[in-house]
Order: C-alpha cells, then structure tokens, then sequence
C-alpha cells in the first residue's frame, strides 16, 4: 500500500537516486498541509457546512440528546447529533459520511476563523474520501462501518491543520487516531451508530493535540491497520493532487430523505412510478429488484422504530405509497407503526440481482405495484435526487435547511445565518448541553 515516489538526485554526484516512498500517514500529512482548495472545492465546503449544520441543528429536540450530552467535547456532541437523523452527506466512492465528521471538528477547533475552517475541513474531508475509497467496497460490505473506521483519522487531519501542526505532526497525529478507527454496521438502527460517529470526531481530535503536545508514533501503523481491515488492492489509495480536480473526488450526495442513503433512490423509484400517495388497501403486491451490493445497510426487514425504518428496504416502499412527503415525519416510531404502513412493508417482495459492481448505486432499481383492479404500473430509476449526479438545486437546499430548523425547533435562524465564522458559535448557542 505505497504511495508517492519520489525521484531525486544527489548533489554534487551527477547520480539519480530513489528517495524512499512516503508511507501513507506522511503521504496524507504532505497533500493535506501543501493543497491549496479552488473555488470550486470552497463552493462544496460552503454547502456541506449548511447542510451539516441544518441537520445537527434538526436533532436539537431528539431523545437522544441526554445520552450525546454526556460526550466530553464539542466536536463529539456536534458530530453525533449531525448524523443520529441520517439526513447528513455522503461520499459514494468510499461510503463514507464525510461532513458529519469534519465540518464538526472543524467548527471546534478553527473558532470563528472562516478561511481556516473552511481549510481544515477539506484537508480533511480529502484524506477521508482518499482513506474510505481505499478501504474499498470489501471493507464496507464485511460489515464495518466505514465513516467511523476512516474518520477518525480524518479528524485528526481537520484538527492538526486546524491548529497548523507541521507535516510531521499531521502524520504522528494520523497514526495516533488509528486505535480509534473502528464501528461496526451492526450499530446501526440503535443510538451507537451516531455515538460512533461522535466518538470517532472526539478521538480526532484529542490525536491532534497529542501531537502538538510532542507524543509520537509510528506513521507505519496506518499500513498495518489497512490491512487488518481489508483494505482494498483495486482501489490504491491516492494522495497526489494533481491526479484530482478537486479536493474531494467525485463530489458529495445531499440526501432528501431523512433515511440511510441505501433508501434514495428506492423511494425515489417508487415516487416516480406511483406518481402519489395511493390508498394500502389498493396496492396487492409491491415487487423491488435492485443489485445485492445496494442493500448492504439495509438491515431491518421488519422495522418497529424510526431508528429501524431508516434501514428497512420495506419501510421505504411503505413511506414512498403512502406518504405525502418522506420526510421526518415519516420516520418517527409511530409512522413506522401505522397498520398500512406494517401491511405495506409484509406485501413487498424483494429480488437481490448479482450485478457486478460496488456502491449503493450500481445498476438500477426496478419497481412494479400491482393495484386491486388489475393493473401493474412499473419503474426504474438509475440516479436519486441529490446524487453527484443530480445535485440539489438551491430550492432544495433551501427547503431543506428550513425543514430542519423547523425540526429543531429554531425560528432565529435563517440559512444566510449559517457560515464558516458563525457555524461554531451558533452551534455552541443552540446545543450546549442541557438546553
């Protein structure tokens, strides 16, 4: 698992000789304190920060909060409740929920200093895209759960540039936030998922000062714990800026439904197809085919909560046939619970195709819904609203930022409110502990 050669020639001698490769912490190290972010990247940071920001700030009235309050800094608190309602962005490449991780702990540690915070996050979110895509698909599909294996690492990298640690530092800090790189995919559908994510912030961060403070270790450990965790060999990490346009390859997916991602585009195919809510007692049989690989988080064929409705192929085509909008109301435990909701989810029949290919959107998802008078209609759909795709527009944005803030409980804020200098204060306003 090497990086990046370099090739250079001895003074004095006229002979050209092999500098050894950079290991993969000092290889991350150099690209995250030398590359410089375009407009274009800081258009991206810009709107993973509201998108990040309005969904943490949606879970200001979640049940969860005692147990989040309890973590001991801010990062941890911030990052948990950005991801517990799984409305926050992904990365596809890597499976990874980039912005959860890094806009918190960027917020954290850069104060109101914009420019740095807007810095330190895609320093970071780019080490955790390049860090996730080279665990690969094996790695997500054996069952870890990859925002977690791969984000501590990438807190570490938001909070060293953050704090301007030096390049060696930034690779001790690396190496220092690998004992902390795990979860699981079985957490999800219960408050560990989140609390993983949050954890994984926390230990970050507290790499970074560690680092700062003059601990050491050996860069070396990232070879060794990529390997433990099944790195993927089809996928070589990638370190050299030149070889990406921008500091997050292949962009990020704003999710529309407030669900796992595994569940856009389903809702999405069935959306499409019904063209409605239909009434249950009309629909027979709900019939979805989509590739094995697509489903891998979804791991709750009967779901009785919210939680478990956020990773239920079932529940999707309940929501997608009933409701008017999938929105948070849908996923709350008593949505999940209506009767026409359980009779849809018992009615749907799911086909897993072995289509080659790794992702949540490989292929295609194909939909039929055979009605009680006699009709079937069908659908397929490729790409969900939000993909790299099919980005979401600004009303989208907007209408979303709103929805969240309304969830929240917040009517002192406006989308305009939410920058890089004011996330963090905001932030500490609206979640401190206790309120």
């Amino acid at each position: 698992m090497s990086t990046v050669d370099t090739i250079g020639t001895e003074e004095g001698s006229g002979r050209t000789t092999e500098t050894p490769a950079r290991g993969v912490a000092e290889a991350l190290a150099h690209w995250a304190a030398t590359t410089e972010p375009s407009p274009a990247d800081l258009e991206v940071a810009d709107r993973s920060l509201l998108d990040t920001v309005a969904v943490a700030l949606a879970a200001r009235t979640h049940e969860i909060r005692p147990v989040v309050d309890a973590l001991e800094t801010q990062a941890a608190r911030w990052a948990a409740l950005a991801h517990v309602i799984d409305f926050d962005d992904l990365h596809l490449p890597s499976t990874t929920h980039i912005s959860t991780v890094c806009v918190p702990v960027a917020l954290a540690t850069a104060g109101h200093d914009g420019d740095i915070a807007a810095r330190a996050y895609l320093a970071g979110a780019g080490v955790m895209a390049r860090l996730g895509t080279a665990l690969g698909w094996k790695h997500y599909t054996a069952g870890w759960h990859a925002t977690t294996t791969s984000g501590a690492i990438a807190a570490a990298v938001v909070a060293g540039v953050a704090h301007g640690l030096t390049q060696e530092q930034l690779a001790t800090a690396i190496a220092l936030a690998v004992p902390a790189s795990g979860g699981v995919q079985r957490a999800f559908g219960t408050d560990a998922k989140s609390l993983q994510v949050g954890l994984a912030a926390q230990a970050g961060v507290q790499a970074a000062q560690l680092a700062e403070a003059g601990a050491s270790a050996d860069p070396r450990a990232v070879e060794a714990w990529m390997s433990l965790l099944g790195g993927d060999p089809d996928h070589p990490l990638v370190v050299d800026p030149a070889s990406d346009s921008d500091m997050i390859p292949d962009g990020l997916a704003i999710k529309v439904y407030p669900a796992c991602y595994a569940l856009q585009r389903p809702i999405g195919a069935l959306r499409e197809t019904a063209g409605g809510p239909v009434q249950a007692q009309d629909v027979t049989a709900i019939r979805l085919r989509t590739p094995r690989g697509t489903v891998t988080p979804l791991v709750h064929s009967r779901p009785h909560t919210g939680l478990e409705g956020k990773f239920s192929l079932e529940y999707a085509a309940a929501t997608a046939l009933l409701d008017d909008h999938s929105g948070f109301g849908a996923f709350g435990d008593e949505a999940v619970q209506r009767p026409d909701a359980q009779r849809l989810v018992e009615l749907t029949q799911i086909t897993l195709t072995d289509e080659t290919g790794d992702g949540l959107l490989v292929g295609a998802v194909d939909v039929e819904v055979d009605l009680t008078d006699g009709t079937t209609v069908t659908g397929s759909l490729d790409l969900p609203p939000g993909s790299p795709g099919k980005p979401p527009t600004e009303a989208e944005m907007t209408a979303k930022v709103a929805d969240c803030l309304q969830l929240g409980g917040i009517t002192s804020v406006a989308p305009s409110d939410i920058t890089w200098s004011t996330g963090a204060r905001l932030l500490s306003t609206q979640l401190a502990p206790g309120s």
